[in-house]
């Protein structure tokens, strides 16, 4: 080889591996293409079954709207016979106190008038 055929093969080197990594980044473009239609598909796919299963699920949440607004009503109609219970039991226990009470009363005065008979008789 002679000094001017070593340009040359440089050129050449430079050349062919410029080409094979144009070839390679073709290649490269070709696979992400066929990966980007394929993931076209399939997206297209889900868009479809979303589409049919919209309807379900719209529906499923509605009826689980409609069981939760039932429990809050159900739970509200709860609290109100509570308090209500809590008020009869207030009363009820007002009313124990008073008749505890009353009778106490009563035997107290049942008891002086028998004492005081069997002072006078005694």
């Amino acid at each position: 080889m002679t000094a001017e055929s070593w340009p040359i093969a440089i050129y050449l080197g430079v050349g062919l591996g410029t080409l094979l990594a144009g070839l390679g980044i073709f290649i490269a473009c070709l696979r992400a293409g066929a990966l980007f239609t394929r993931l076209g598909k399939t997206l297209d796919e889900v868009d479809q079954q979303i589409g049919v299963m919209s309807g379900p699920i719209a529906s499923t949440l509605t009826h689980v709207g409609g069981i939760a607004d039932t429990a809050d009503s159900t739970l509200a109609r709860l609290a109100a016979v509570v308090s209500q219970l809590e008020n009869v039991a207030t009363g009820a226990s007002k009313t124990a106190n008073l008749i505890g009470s009353t009778l106490s009363g009563i035997t107290s005065a049942m008891r002086k008038p028998r004492d005081a008979s069997e002072e006078h008789n005694g």
